[in-house]
């Protein structure tokens, strides 16, 4: 693979960058920082300048079970809270979130290469995520008492799980982290939280905000590989719920481990959203939402609008409407502008999987209208990319590339355009680009994916579950 300097992208820097607040170095168990069992440490990178912030401990399993057991020891207290007594302290989150959103965001953006409408949304989004939690937490339903037996009165209790393991991903990690802490607590369980080993220090620092406000035991976070710590949390014996957010394979073995226990699991996995675009869409606002919904993070969502149908008798021109679109896209560090839309990939291995991937894509004869590139320099940042003319069934269609890299291709009917969207093994997302009013209803309801966007793709509110299908497996 080649790495070259493009004349239409260049990587936009400034030495003016904020200089990130860091987080203690320790495991946080039991409401403080403590230190690990071990003397191993892992550097955490700045991907867009590949320097590296700061180190933190390489957990070990004795740091999984002395979080777990913290984790236990506090359940039976939190869980005794009213509903009321635990949304106050929800709120109180959000609110030391709120206070602490510059810093959160300058953290954020130092740790994952975002450029700065990202980070802000994350934080924005993890602020809203407490908050609408702790409204859920004193809004749950259940049936009520009655006579559901002939002579009996049934009582129907909501009742906390226990201990929550949770395993988050390195591409929206406080976001991430928010999607899993909020409800868990809201619902009256502990935790204990492996953040990923590439991106731990807004967890981290969330932690360290936190800590005088969430009772000791309550949230606890050990950082480290999930070969050991992921796989400990999953396969630990009192911990009675494991939710992950992350790739197939991640999900897989977690599932895997959890199974050893007959516990429950939460998995989020991998996604491959087909973007379909009907010849009566309206092109461009359908070019413009790929442009923003698939080179959002750099590609790197599980939602991203990937993957694109278009109708033959408008693929001309719509794809001409997307290439200038995504020529248009500027790249750059963390600090070079607010509008920057695109930073880099999350780090070096997996900038050199998006690498190795757009070679694929030559090796198959494809056509690579823009990008396609990685851009010289410090920081692993890759051009935003578009291939024509795909094919029926090619690889680019299927595969999870997770970069900024989004394939076009072409239906003739209706149901050929269903049938294609749904030959994936995933089922995250999609999109149906129509101003159809029937097939704006029909078309989403034959999609199989837990959801479905109709003329926008990647719009979330924290009220909907949509997103809870990660994987599909056919036989």
């Amino acid at each position: 693979m080649t790495t070259t300097e493009s004349a239409l992208f260049t990587v936009r820097r400034t030495g003016d960058a904020p200089v990130p607040s860091l987080p203690p170095f320790g495991q946080f168990i039991g409401g403080a920082f403590v230190g690990p069992v071990s003397d191993s440490t892992a550097d955490v990178v700045n991907p867009a300048t590949e320097e590296t912030i700061m180190q933190v401990p390489s957990g070990s399993v004795e740091d999984a079970d002395a979080a777990v057991a913290a984790a236990v020891a506090a359940k039976a207290e939190w869980a005794a809270k009213t509903p009321k007594d635990r949304s106050a302290v929800l709120l109180r989150i959000a609110d030391i979130i709120e206070d602490n959103r510059e810093l959160l965001e300058t953290l954020e953006a130092a740790n994952t290469g975002k450029p700065a409408a990202v980070a802000e949304d994350d934080i924005s989004s993890a602020i809203d995520t407490f908050r609408f939690s702790a409204g859920a937490a004193r809004a749950f339903t259940t049936l009520g008492a009655d006579d559901y037996a002939e002579n009996h009165t049934s009582v129907v209790f909501r009742e906390p799980v226990g201990v929550v393991g949770v395993i988050t991903p390195w591409n929206y990690p406080l976001l991430m982290a928010a999607w899993k802490i909020a409800p868990i607590l809201a619902a009256g369980n502990t935790l204990v939280l492996k953040p990923s080993e590439q991106t731990p220090l807004t967890t981290l620092k969330l932690a360290e905000l936190i800590a005088n406000d969430v009772p000791a035991g309550v949230l606890n976070i050990v950082t480290g590989s999930g070969r050991v710590v992921g796989n400990r949390i999953s396969e630990h014996p009192d911990v009675d719920l494991v939710a992950i957010t992350g790739s197939v394979g991640s999900g897989q073995k977690v599932a895997e481990s959890a199974a050893a226990t007959v516990k429950r699991v939460h998995l989020e996995l991998g996604g491959k959203a087909p973007v379909v675009v009907f010849e009566d869409a309206d092109l461009e606002a359908a070019a413009k939402g790929v442009r923003s919904a698939g080179f959002w993070n750099g590609g790197q969502e599980c939602g991203s609008a990937c993957r694109v149908l278009v109708h033959e008798s408008v693929a001309e021109k719509f794809t001409e409407l997307l290439v200038r679109e995504v020529s248009e896209i500027s790249v750059g560090a963390p600090g070079a502008g607010d509008d920057v839309e695109m930073g880099s990939m999350i780090s070096r291995a997996h900038y050199e999987r998006v690498l190795a991937a757009l070679e694929d894509i030559r090796k198959d004869g494809l056509t690579i209208a823009v990008g396609g590139n990685a851009l010289e320099g410090p920081g692993y940042f890759i051009e935003p990319t578009v291939v024509t003319d795909v094919p029926a069934g090619a690889p680019v269609a299927s595969t999870e590339i997770f970069g900024p890299v989004v394939s076009v291709e072409t239906f003739s009917t209706d149901e050929e355009a269903i049938t294609r969207s749904n030959e994936t093994v995933y089922g995250l997302a999609a999109s149906v680009w129509t101003t159809n009013s029937a097939r704006s209803l029909s078309v989403p309801r034959r999609l199989d994916f837990g959801t479905v966007w109709v003329n926008s793709h990647l719009v979330i509110a924290n009220e909907c579950p949509g997103r809870l299908q990660g994987l599909r497996l056919r036989p």
